[in-house]
């Protein structure tokens, strides 16, 4: 299981999500940008960024 914080890449955002692969993490954080933080266009480095704090989790 895939994980990601938002918190770590906007302070102070408590929002995470996870899902089985990274392509759904990736996703699914994109559209939290978009929807809860205003970005208009998810840039390939924001992209990477997303990426690198992915982490792995033990599914609940």
């Amino acid at each position: 299981m895939k994980r990601f914080d938002c918190g770590t890449l906007v302070p102070g955002c408590h929002w995470h999500t996870q899902a089985e692969d990274e392509a759904e993490v990736v996703r699914r954080a994109s559209e939290h940008l978009r929807s809860a933080h205003g970005e208009t266009h998810v840039r390939p480095n924001m992209v990477s960024e997303i990426k690198s704090r992915i982490r792995d989790v033990q599914p609940a």
